[in-house]
This record gives C-alpha cells, structure tokens and sequence, in this order.
C-alpha cells in the first residue's frame, strides 16, 4: 500500500509539473478557440492517435450554434481516418465544410454519400502534408494532437504521440493560431521512443530520406515546437476509438494460402529476392488475416514490415519472431493488442517504429526498400484495372488511403478480394471498372479464393483471360460472354461501351448481377 501511495504521489507531481508548465483547460475551453470557417489539423492516422475530447466537444458547439441559427462549420485535416468522435460526431451534426484526406467512420460515409454541402477530398495520403505546406488546401488554424507526454525544454517544447504519426509535424508547425494538447493517460509515456519524427523539406531544397531498411531511425522522437504556441492541455483517459476484426473465415484463410503460394513461387523462380521482400498490407479485418495467413506458413521466410498501418495479426506475428522489425504510420490495433504493447514496450522498442505518414509512404522509400504492396480490391475489371474507393461508381466506400502510394512504386503490387460479395450477388471481377484507382500498369496480381491472376507480361486479352480464371464460377460465363461481344468492337482492349456496366446496372435495378442479360444492352 505504502509503495502505490509513493508511486500515485509521484505520478500526480509529474501531472501537476505539466499542468503548471502549460496552460490546463477543459476540453470545452479548447473547442470555444475554433471559430467558424477554420481549419483543424489532426494528429492521428485511422482512429489511432487521434484526439478525441476536443472534436467531440467542437461537434457539440456546432450543434448550440445551428440551434440558435448561427453557422457554425468547419474544415479538418488529418493523417488518414478518425473515429466517431471527430468524423462521425461533426459529420452529424452537419459541422463540417471540407475534409480530407482518407476516412472509414461509417456516419461520415453515409453523409458525405449523402450531403452535397460536405466537401470531402480524397488523397493519396504520402501527399497530404505536402499540399498542407504548398498552400494548395488554405491555412492550417488550429493543432490538435493527443500526445503520451508533453515536456518543456527551455523555450521548447517536446510533444510524444501516442499511437500514429500522421501529419502531426506539419499541423504543429503551420498551425496560425496555435495547438491544442490532449495529454491521454490511456497511452503509456513509457511508448515515447517508438516514434521517429521526420519532416520533408520544401521544394526544391529536398534531401534524400535516408532509410535503406526498414528498421532505420532518421528523426527525433517527439515534435518540438516553441512552448509558448500550446494554448492549453487537455488532460483525459480515454481509449482509442479501436475498430475489432473480424475472425479468419475460410475465403481469407484460402486468400492467404494463395498469397503465400505466389510468393513462394516467384522466390524459388528467383523473380524475388532470397532475403525476401519488405511486406506492406492495407487496412481492415481482410487485410489482417491475409498477412496473419501468410505469416502462419512455415515455408515463407521471415520477414520485415514497411507498411503504413499495423494491425493485430502482424503484431502477434512480431511476438511470434515472423516479424523481424516493423515500419509504419500507425498502431491499428484493437485496445488490448495495443496495451500489451505498452506492457512489452521493452520488446517492441527497438522492432517496431512509426513514422509520419509522408515517410511511411514515401514514394522514394518504398520504391528503394522493395516492398510487395498487399491491398484489398472493391472490384477488379477484365484488364486489371483496380476499384478500391466507390462502390458502382459512385458511393464512397473509405478513399484511397496509401494504396496507391505502394501500388505504383512496390516491387511486387498484388490486390486481393473476395470473389463476390453481398452473398454472392456482386462480382469482384466485372467487365469495365466502376471507378479507377489504380490502373493496370502498376497491378502485377490479383488474388482470390479461387487462385492467383499473374498479370506480369500478358497482353490485356490474357490478363482478362487470367481473371476470368479467379472469378466465382458463376460468374465466368457472363464475363466470358462479354468479351465475345467486345471483341466484335476490335481494338487492342476489347469494349461493347453499351453493356460494358451491363452487371452494375443488372445489380442496381434487380439486386444480383447473376441477373445479367447483355441482350438488354446489346442491340
């Protein structure tokens, strides 16, 4: 009891030495600074890192403010995705005017689908600070970043992220009016070293990011800024606003295989390197099996992560010696994979690092340090044209995210998705794309269920012809059908343009593309 007493005095003096060094307020008091028509700019990528109290708190005064019929909105800039408490409470209450860059909050995907006053922009996310310094988004007002640990050296003073990197740098130094402080208690100061805080300069005085692996540090492990630009701390407890996964099921698990028989087969062939290749995986519960899968081969090498978001399975991967070290923007996680993090911490210091997400997704590095891009395809067409953002078109699904930022400078860039979705009633593989995220010159393979499409060196008729292989059976005939009709067109890249959406437009007017007659569009 003694020993407890000893150490909650110590921590409430620790506590009380950051409240006097800088100025303590609510969080009420920290949303009343942020004035209609300004720009927040967020620490965070996906929920991780994200400040929580002051967003939720800005939503509730936008709310008061409609209410008493005075406007009330505001523009926000984050690494990637937030949580329910910045995207999908200030989305509600109709409080947001532009946004960008990647989000995944299903609240702000029903309104921004929905709301033609919510502007939102979708951006490769190596790309988001670079513009925030090029002016080309307006003027940051207002950082708002949680941190671990806030410290003041001298005029200085040292801020410690907790779970995410983001474009918390940026933010922090553009910001006109000042930054906000959340010091959340749920995150361990004792994760301060696992960040590398590294800034690109302006053009054209860039120089060379000097990482060769995925292990390298080239930064400082916290965001100094001068002390007198934090306005105030927020101090909270308050977890992350952590997303679960979904367990494995037999079309991941089969995905995965299918993943680890492609590598496999490209290194005995010597078309990978024998040390293997830095891998990088997209984020949701596919994603996490399929690199879980993967990693549960004993035939695969291991490994080291250079990736932009790390989940739960490559983090058990980490413990299990698979993982050799890891490199990404952000601690996706679910709550208790990221506290036994900070209960391992002494483990994970020197195996795991997060960077800011222009360095994690730097086109440079990525291409330098060979990495083969796993990513989750909404539908991929005939030719190898890839959709991962809009589902027939036009309702947004998350954003790009960093997909493209590894997709076109990996080594090795493969998507996978399951072969139908919504019970069967919708290809993964179609005629003609919906939407183009990424074109076919930078896929190299698409990975269902059913097998492997290698798209390298193969004319668009044979990557169709590869495709139509990894499609669900049920689908085969009606893609095959298709590509007779297309081919009466001629042309290198064959396309009947009347039926080309044939199985979107069956889908939307009867609910199942397997309803498909291209006698409908065919004339």
């Amino acid at each position: 009891m003694g020993i407890f007493c000893i150490f909650f005095c110590t921590f409430v003096r620790k506590i009380n030495k950051i409240t006097m060094e800088f100025n303590r307020i609510t969080a009420a008091e920290a949303a009343a600074f942020v004035q209609n028509g300004q720009t927040i700019g967020l620490s965070g990528f996906t929920p991780a890192g994200v400040a929580k109290c002051t967003p939720a708190e800005i939503a509730k005064r936008a709310e008061a403010e409609h209410a008493a019929g005075r406007p009330f909105k505001i523009s926000i800039f984050t690494g990637a995705s937030t949580g329910q408490s910045c995207d999908g409470e200030l989305s509600d209450v109709d409080a947001i005017d532009f946004r960008a860059p990647y989000t995944t909050n299903p609240d702000f995907r029903k309104n921004v689908n929905q709301n033609t006053h919510l502007h939102y922009s979708d951006l490769n996310l190596s790309n988001m600070a670079t513009q925030i310094r090029q002016g080309y988004l307006g003027e940051v007002n207002w950082a708002i970043i949680e941190a671990c640990a806030i410290e003041k050296v001298g005029s200085k003073a040292h801020i410690y992220l907790t779970a995410a990197g983001g474009i918390s740098p940026t933010v922090c130094r553009l910001a006109t009016e000042g930054i906000i402080v959340e010091l959340n208690s749920f995150h361990s100061p004792n994760s301060k070293g696992i960040h590398d805080v590294y800034e690109i300069e302006d053009h054209p005085f860039r120089q060379p990011i000097m990482i060769t692996k995925a292990s390298d540090r080239i930064g400082k492990p916290y965001i100094e800024v001068d002390a007198d630009r934090i306005v105030g701390v927020v101090e909270c407890n308050i977890p992350d606003e952590a997303r679960s996964f979904k367990d494995p099921d037999p079309i991941t698990t089969q995905i995965g295989q299918n993943v680890a028989d492609f590598l496999l087969l490209n290194l005995k062939k010597g078309l990978i390197p024998q040390t293997f290749l830095n891998l990088q995986s997209g984020v949701g519960s596919g994603a996490n099996a399929v690199l879980g899968a993967l990693g549960q081969c004993p035939e695969v090498p291991n490994f080291n992560i250079y990736t932009e978001v790390l989940q739960d399975a490559p983090v058990a991967l980490m413990k299990q010696g698979r993982v050799l070290s890891a490199s990404a923007c952000s601690l996706t996680v679910t709550n208790d994979c990221l506290l036994d993090i900070y209960d391992n911490i002494d483990f994970f210091k020197d195996k795991l690092v997060l960077r800011p997400s222009e360095i994690s997704n730097c086109p440079e590095v990525i291409a330098r340090l060979g990495v083969c891009a796993l990513n989750t395809a909404i539908e991929c067409d005939l030719y190898g044209h890839v959709n991962s953002t809009k589902i027939c078109g036009t309702k947004m699904m998350n954003g790009i995210g960093g997909s493209a930022d590894f997709a076109a400078n990996a080594y090795l860039t493969i998507f996978t998705c399951g072969s139908t979705t919504k019970g069967g009633a919708i290809s993964s593989i179609v005629p003609f794309a919906s939407h183009i995220d990424h074109t076919n010159h930078y896929v190299d393979a698409v990975i269902t269920e059913y097998g492997v499409a290698d798209l390298r060196h193969k004319s668009d008729l044979q990557k169709a012809e590869e495709l139509i292989k990894v499609a669900h059976p049920d689908y085969r005939p009606l893609l095959e059908d298709y590509l007779k009709f297309a081919e009466k067109r001629g042309g290198h890249t064959h396309h009947e343009l009347s039926a080309a959406f044939a199985m979107h437009d069956t889908f939307l007017r009867k609910g199942d593309m397997r309803l498909t007659d291209y006698s409908e569009y065919i004339k």
